[in-house]
Formats: structure tokens, sequence, C-alpha cells
């Protein structure tokens, strides 16, 4: 099996036994344990998996050395941290011994907090050898899309590279935070934009230029106008990330075949997502049909294609596809926790 099948076989595994555990040791060996065999980590070899680790520079505390539940080495070197908690507390830390560990080990840029579910990973972006407060990448062993399993094979054995993580977390921190900004202002366009908005729009044809001073009564006049044209591109972006796609099938129906290696790579991945339906068990909600359907809707009233849309479920989101699976251009997240939507623009 493949790493993505791992981890959804995993998934299971830990879906039927959560009620069952039942304090720390056993959220480590029923949860935890297998996780980091599934990372490609020899969970039979204490000198790669070790348990209860003790540093040279630890200290003591009510008469025991300070200790990490697991450090995780390659090759000797000690490359992840983990802290177990159990099952049903929040993947936090409490005491910081984890962070003391962590900045006293130079060598060591990953660290782990994790209930058995949630997998928190920390690293130094903000100072060097020294654990940020906030995790860089946050993983869910019952609830995850395609992007999580990517991220997560950074930390297999096979792949990990301290550099390409370092690298790859910053990226990751700062397009979360530029995707909030830029949704908060989609949604909500503040002052500055719509501002900023009318001071462009002059450089796009002199009929556009806004006469006058920009003030205050200028600006609530033209916040209706910048959320419907802020829609109206959006809605510009789908439409044309369709016409994309329809061009490129009807391009590709007007030859004899696809070659043996799509179709072998496409029969590979309708199977494997099949295999993810039937394993996940997932179920389809009533929101989430009535967005597919809403979505079916708009997408009739186009006058030049004529499309059929279809849905697969997964664990994470409701992924809305073009007849393949690999042909998907819309993906909705419709969670408790989480609203939202990923469109491909190609």
């Amino acid at each position: 099996m493949g790493f993505s099948e791992d981890i959804a076989k995993l998934s299971e595994q830990v879906r039927k036994r959560f009620e069952q555990v039942v304090g720390e040791e056993a959220t480590k060996m029923a949860l935890i344990i297998p996780f980091l065999n599934a990372l490609g980590y020899d969970i039979y070899d204490p000198t790669e998996v070790i348990p209860e680790y003790v540093a040279d520079f630890a200290i003591k505390k009510a008469g025991q050395f300070e200790k990490v539940d697991y450090a995780i080495a390659i090759n000797g070197n000690i490359v992840m941290l983990v802290e177990a908690k159990a099952r049903g507390q929040k993947a936090e830390a409490h005491d910081g011994q984890l962070s003391r560990y962590f900045n006293g080990l130079l060598k060591t840029k990953v660290a782990i907090i994790t209930n058995g579910v949630e997998y928190r990973f920390f690293t130094d972006l903000r100072d060097k050898n020294v654990m940020d407060k906030e995790p860089f990448f946050s993983f869910n062993i019952l609830e995850y899309d395609l992007k999580d399993i990517d991220n997560l094979k950074l930390f297999h054995r096979d792949n990990f590279d301290t550099i390409a993580i370092s690298k790859h977390a910053e990226e990751m921190v700062y397009v979360k935070g530029m995707t909030q900004l830029v949704g908060n202002l989609l949604r909500s366009p503040s002052e500055d934009l719509i501002r900023f908005l009318l001071g462009e729009l002059g450089k796009l044809a002199p009929s556009y230029k806004i006469e006058g001073r920009i003030n205050s009564k200028v600006i609530d006049k033209f916040e209706p106008i910048v959320k419907k044209a802020i829609q109206s591109s959006l809605l510009e972006l789908m439409t044309r990330s369709l016409s994309q796609e329809m061009a490129f099938f009807v391009e590709g129906s007007n030859t004899t075949s696809l070659s043996e290696t799509e179709d072998e790579l496409e029969e590979a991945t309708d199977e494997v997502v099949e295999q993810e339906a039937e394993v996940t068990k997932i179920v389809t909600t009533e929101e989430e049909i009535e967005a597919f359907d809403k979505i079916k809707a708009i997408i009739a009233t186009s006058k030049n294609y004529h499309l059929e849309l279809k849905y697969r479920d997964t664990v994470a989101y409701l992924g809305i596809h073009l007849g393949k699976t690999t042909w998907w251009f819309l993906r909705l997240y419709l969670t408790p926790k989480k609203k939202a939507l990923l469109l491909v623009y190609l």
C-alpha cells in the first residue's frame, strides 16, 4: 500500500478504537505508536523511536528528571520530539518541558504535541532554536484532505529533510495568514481597500476616474459596488476555470484515445477514491447536498456549456467535478468548525 492508503487504514482503526482508549498510556500504544509506524519509523527499534527520552541537560522536577514521551531519531540524530496527551485532552503544552528540550537540542527542528487524534507540528520560525508558540501544521487523523496528506509526507522517514521542512513551514504559515487576510477583505472590504481600488480605477480608463476627494461619503457609496464587483470577479474566475476544463475535455474527445499511461493513472486514481470512500464510510450531509444542488443550478444557467456535474464526498470535503474525479474544480468544506470553498483556477 501507498502512504495515503496507510493513513486511511489507520484513520479507520482510530475511529474504531477511539471510545475504548482511556488515559495517556493507552493513547500512546493504541493511537500514537501506529501513527509513527505509518510515518515509516521502526517502532521496535529503541534507537529510532526512543520512549521516555531524557536528555543530558534535563532538570529535575519533584525528584525526577524531565523527559519527553518520544524522541525520533534517523541515523542516530534526533529529528523530532513527541509529547503525548491522553485521548480527549487538548493537544497543548502545559509545563514547557517540550519547548525546553526543543531549545536544548539544536539539531532538532520538529516537535509534535498530540492526543492521538490531532497532531500539532512546531518548529522555530520566529527565533532560531526556540520553539514557536503556535504550530505551523495540524493534522487530524479523523478529518483530513489530500493537501494534509501531502504536508504529512514531509515527516515520513524516507522524506525527512530539516531544510525542506523549515521552508515549507514558513510558506504554510504565511499562505494561511494571507488566505485569511484576503478572505476577510473579500467578505468585508476595508476602507483602505476600497480607497485603493477607487484610486486604481482611473488608471484603467479616464471614464472610470473618481473626481474629487475620496472621502467617507464616497467610500460608503462605493462599498456595495465593490462587494458586488468582488462577487462578480469570483464568479468569472469560476466560469473561466470551467470553460478551460471543458476546452480540454472537448479537445481530448477529438483525439483517438488517451495514452495508456494516462488511462492507467485515471483508473488508479478512481480505484483509490473508491477504496477511500469504502474505508472511511463517509456520510454526505444534507447541507452538502443542498450546496451541490445550488451550484448545479447556477451552472445550468450557462448558455454556452451544458455541463453534467457530479460530486465525491471525502472525510474533509465535498469535491465537485466534471464526470471524472480528476477533473474537479471545486471543494466545499462544510463541517461544524469550518465553512469554506476551494476553487481551482487554471
